[in-house]
């Protein structure tokens, strides 16, 4: 929305309130904190800031909840002076989203380690927002440059469990494609020409009646590999709906996307250490294994 003659000098959360029907400025205020208003195509968390005629000003909402995910000290798998590994609950995004800064994984490992006196922090990895499981940071400059060469270089074994939708034909095999963004639905896909190499391993792990659990390894990291994957072998994942996944299974509601980072393998940036870290099933996940096992 623009700012208009009559609008200049205005605080923020004031010309919200004004534009936008309905909303009261407690929400919108609310909203600026987060991180979800934008003027001129930078975010903008000043609800005092003052308005100029010509600017233009975004609001993104994710429909998620206001009150910022803090991190719980229960939440840290392991934890030295060089790296942060962190077991990611569901529903919380990793790094920030046009909708939010606050409430991001990446801005509570900042608010958890300014607390302790400490605030490199190196992102080399990323889980999808619904995802859940392990994930590592590195919070020391000198273990950054290791730790990205390692991820890159496919030194990193990553393994996840997963609930796909019917019954794998096979026990075990493994999926290769290059996987390309499509602009028309702004989703990834396997393309014949271009794209980028992704190889997926599975074994199936449990058969239900109307699903399977499977375990998962990924030598490459591209975006939704294993949601692609499984969906285009006609083995969606349970409740990823964004890929053609069943929103219920059996009469079941599923929560979200059924796919958790159990383990990590690698050797320490810095000690050469070797290290594996696992992050065990989440109360979700283990409902729908027990309500699975109930259906015949």
């Amino acid at each position: 929305m623009a700012v208009l003659p009559e609008d200049a000098g205005v605080r923020l959360d004031h010309f919200l309130t004004r534009r936008i029907e309905g909303v009261p400025r407690v929400l919108v205020k609310r909203l600026i904190d987060l991180g979800g208003v934008h003027v001129d195509g930078r975010r903008v968390r000043r609800c005092s800031l003052l308005m100029v005629t010509g600017q233009r000003v975004e609001l993104y909402v994710d429909g998620l909840s206001l009150e910022p995910f803090q991190l719980e000290p229960t939440r840290v798998l392991y934890r030295d002076r060089y790296l942060l590994a962190i077991d990611k609950p569901a529903g919380i995004a990793t790094q920030p989203t046009p909708a939010r800064y606050q409430g991001t994984l990446y801005a509570a490992l900042q608010q958890f380690l300014a607390a302790a006196g400490t605030v490199t922090l190196g992102m080399v990895q990323r889980l999808d927002r619904d995802t859940s499981g392990v994930i590592i940071f590195s919070i020391h400059p000198k273990a950054n440059q290791g730790l990205t060469a390692a991820f890159r270089e496919h030194r990193v074994i990553k393994r996840y469990q997963a609930l796909v939708a019917g019954q794998p034909q096979h026990d075990g095999g493994e999926f290769c494609s290059h996987l390309a963004r499509r602009r028309a639905t702004n989703r990834m896909v396997s393309v014949e020409r271009g794209g980028k190499p992704a190889l997926t391993r599975y074994r199936v792990v449990t058969r239900f009646a109307a699903a399977a659990l499977v375990e998962v390894e990924i030598p490459t990291g591209r975006t939704h590999q294993i949601r692609i994957h499984f969906a285009e072998a006609g083995h969606p994942l349970l409740g990823d709906t964004a890929y053609g996944g069943p929103a219920s299974c059996g009469g079941l509601a599923i929560p979200r996307q059924m796919l958790h980072a159990s383990e990590l393998l690698l050797d320490h940036p810095v000690s050469g250490d070797k290290l594996t870290l696992r992050a065990p099933l989440p109360a979700d996940f283990t409902a729908v294994m027990q309500a699975l096992a109930a259906i015949t």
